[in-house]
């Protein structure tokens, strides 16, 4: 992953720079992701709300993983969002930001992270796999899978 001016940070973008990152990304999404969500009130959400593991060359967010962590109750975190422009894809960059998520995780006492994936992506459900996700169950088209904490 020898990439120039690569950064990666944690919760520093703005709303309209997840908005940005988004929108070029919605067509990678499948269904795409306009389709699902207003990206733009999406866009908010995730800032109000997640917390980000972002993947920046200069100025511009390149990558996004978007998690929440309030279930505190059940200690437990889910996945919302993980999405890299196309042109950066296959060079690690997601994997950092998923081992950021799953560190942030720990660091904070959470118990095990949850997210939904397409059946048909498999090379998310690979990337998952490769750390530590499990299945756990299904709804519709969607693979439930989770991540024990204790155990990674």
């Amino acid at each position: 992953m020898n990439i120039p001016y690569l950064k990666f940070k944690i919760k520093k973008s703005t709303e309209e720079e997840i908005f940005s990152h988004l929108k070029k990304c919605k067509n990678d999404f499948n269904p795409p992701l306009d389709s699902k969500v207003n990206i733009r009130e999406y866009s908010i959400k995730l800032f109000d709300n997640a917390i980000t593991f972002e993947a920046w060359i200069g100025n511009i967010l390149i990558g996004l993983v978007a998690a929440y962590f309030n279930d505190m109750e059940n200690h437990s975190g889910y996945i919302t969002n993980v999405s890299l422009t196309k042109e950066y894809i296959g060079r690690g960059i997601a994997s950092k930001l998923l081992s950021m998520c799953i560190n942030y995780g720990k660091q904070h006492n959470f118990k095990k992270i949850h997210l939904e994936v397409l059946k048909g992506n498999s090379k998310a459900i690979l990337l998952y796999q490769r750390h530590g996700f499990i299945e756990f169950d299904e709804k519709d088209n969607f693979m439930l899978m989770k991540l024990e904490l204790a155990n990674y």
